[in-house]
């Protein structure tokens, strides 16, 4: 009997919907114009007032796993639970003997762990960070791979067992450790952390999601819901057959697929599916197209209306358009935002002198650039990488690699298949990038970079990099297991990286070798690391109402009266940071008294990562 109420709940909601319900004005009378457009102008209801974003959180996962390939300064793991899990991971994947390999001191049994970020899809990568249990004897995690590990939602039960839930992806590649050149019996923890990056591969996808609120809980919603989410954003499967994002599962849960243009901004989807209107005759999407055209040209109104009409899709173009030749900034700036992601050319140019002039608009204007599919959005961004701002040229070097990865102006190459390698001809001054998230990756912005002699550099626990004469550097193997090897190349960074990794050097190891070449003062250029563009930062209105010249906003440190917070959002995908390794955030108890027993001056104060010491420089 159930069966048929349901069925016939089921059929009467799909008749209500088809047939259009024109007796039914879904309106809210809320205020949203602080230009006195009256207490009582009409708005409708919004996807947002009927349900709630699901799914939009990271999960966090992690498994026990096996970095092998080091120098004696792994470790045998004393009997724990973890131990008795990587026996039996190792079992089932029949490893003859796996005690005699966790015995020996070139292997350690590490804690993997990662952020499956929201709108993930199957196949993408994300990086996993490793550590040593605290009560391990390994000193090192340098020069060591992460053996494949697979990575679960665990749980530890009351016995201090584990329980393993669903496995979102695997893990693998070289460590990356906190501070390449770190002394281990100094700075413990900066060795026994790592990064491998771009090392994990997702198993499946995390689709996203609306929750119906309890009020609002009925078929007859969700479709309403679904239908008019699918009116504004539709995609291709994979056999090229055109369909909404959107679908309702049941009464209250309707899920969600990622729309490609915002793939790097999962945050801002979810903003703007909430905008959508469920149901307004034409008549009254004009007259709400008016409103939020006056409301678009108040500073203090500009983001929620931009939102709006990026919403209401082409037809709120025109009202864009007339906003990006306002004579304020951030009026200037939401619209262009709102139209880039309408792929509309004429945002481009507002967009790329805001990713240059303005740092508090930067991280989303070069996120909204990169959305683009436009000949205009690249040639901002090509023209970004010429000015001296640190940030804002890798920023535009990201933002160029997610538009197209093929892009000439910055197309590199596999370098030994260890990591991806970029030489950038540029007009600024010479600057070597290095990334510790999302990928292995140098870029060299500047051709004709050079060491300078005399210097001594290890890259690695078997290469070393010396200067031979004025202009002539050898790079050199040595190992136990074969014949040493070594190339004599120019003084020029790009053949010393060549060489390396020729030799068989990897990622970390050109990025110990470039971090010693920094601090012995023997690399001119200026070395940073994931030199990205934030957000939260403050504008000043004030300073710009009274004359200060646009191109020079202030950068708040902290909360003057006379600053106001603009493009406040949330950090989009493309630029976030992972958090530091080995910084105290990252740090468990035991492994900080670990460190404060091992030190005789019994250092108390942050453990700072070369890293967190580069990244705090100028980069703006």
């Amino acid at each position: 009997m159930g069966m048929k109420v349901s069925r016939r709940m089921l059929l009467l909601c799909g008749v209500v919907v088809t047939s259009g319900c024109s007796s039914w004005r879904p309106w809210a009378m809320r205020s949203q114009s602080p230009e006195g457009s009256g207490p009582d102008a009409p708005t409708p209801r919004l996807v947002g007032d009927l349900a709630s974003p699901f799914n939009v959180h990271p999960v966090t996962v992690e498994y026990v796993g096996l970095v092998t390939g080091l120098k004696g300064t792994g470790s045998d793991p004393r009997p724990s639970p973890e131990r008795a899990l990587l026996l039996g991971e190792m079992q089932t994947r029949g490893v003859r003997n796996p005690n005699a390999v966790l015995a020996s001191p070139d292997t350690a049994l590490v804690k993997v762990r990662a952020t499956i970020r929201a709108g993930i899809q199957k196949g993408d990568r994300f990086d996993a960070e490793v550590r040593v249990p605290s009560q391990s004897e390994t000193t090192s995690l340098r020069g060591g791979y992460l053996l494949q590990t697979e990575l679960k939602e665990m749980a530890v039960l009351a016995d201090s067992r584990y329980h393993s839930g669903h496995t979102y992806g695997v893990a693998e590649g070289p460590v990356l450790v906190a501070d390449p050149s770190a002394d281990p019996k100094k700075d413990r923890v900066l060795t026994t952390r790592g990064m491998v990056l771009g090392g994990g591969v997702a198993r499946k996808s995390r689709p996203l999601g609306l929750v119906l609120k309890p009020e609002h809980k009925s078929v007859y919603n969700a479709a309403r819901v679904q239908d008019a989410i699918n009116k504004r954003f539709t995609l291709f499967d994979e056999r090229s057959i055109k369909k909404g994002v959107a679908n309702a599962q049941n009464d209250r849960y309707v899920e969600l697929k990622l729309h490609p243009r915002y793939k790097d901004n999962v945050q801002r989807y979810m903003a703007v599916v909430r905008s959508i209107a469920i149901r307004e005759s034409e008549v009254e999407r004009s007259e709400r197209l008016a409103l939020l055209e006056k409301q678009l040209l108040d500073p203090v109104s500009a983001s929620r209306a931009a939102l709006q009409l990026e919403a209401i899709g082409k037809q709120a173009v025109e009202a864009l358009s007339k906003a990006i030749r306002s004579q304020d900034a951030e009026v200037r700036f939401y619209a262009a935002e709102a139209l880039a992601y309408l792929d509309e050319t004429r945002a481009a140019e507002p967009l790329g002198l805001a990713a240059r002039d303005v740092p508090a608009f930067r991280v989303f204007a070069l996120t909204a650039l990169s959305a683009m599919d436009d000949f205009a959005a690249a040639d901002q961004l090509r023209q970004l990488l010429h000015v001296r701002s640190a940030e804002t040229r890798y920023g535009a070097f990201r933002a160029l690699w997610a538009m197209n990865p093929d892009e000439a102006a910055i197309r590199g190459e596999s370098l030994g298949g260890q990591f991806s390698y970029h030489v950038i001809d540029t007009s600024a001054p010479p600057m070597i990038h290095l990334t510790r998230s999302r990928r292995a990756e140098i870029v060299l912005f500047g051709r004709d970079q050079r060491f300078s002699t005399p210097m001594v550099l290890e890259a690695g626990n078997q290469i070393m990099v010396t200067a031979k004469g004025a202009d002539e550097v050898v790079v050199a193997k040595f190992s136990t297991s074969e014949a040493d090897q070594k190339r004599v190349v120019t003084d020029r960074a790009d053949d010393v990286i060549r060489a390396i990794v020729e030799l068989g050097g990897t990622y970390p190891d050109v990025v110990q070798a470039l971090q010693q070449a920094k601090a012995a003062k023997a690399l001119g250029s200026h070395l940073a690391v994931d030199a990205l563009p934030g957000a939260g930062r403050r504008y000043d209105r004030l300073a710009a109402k009274e004359g200060e010249r646009e191109s020079s906003p202030q950068v708040a440190e902290g909360g003057e009266a006379a600053s106001e917070p603009v493009a406040n959002s949330p950090l989009p995908d493309l630029y976030l940071k992972p958090k530091e390794t080995g910084d105290a955030d990252l740090r468990d108890k035991a492994a900080e008294n670990d460190l404060k027993d091992s030190d005789p001056k019994k250092r108390t104060g942050p453990v700072k990562s070369f890293f967190a010491r580069m990244i705090g420089r100028d980069a703006s």
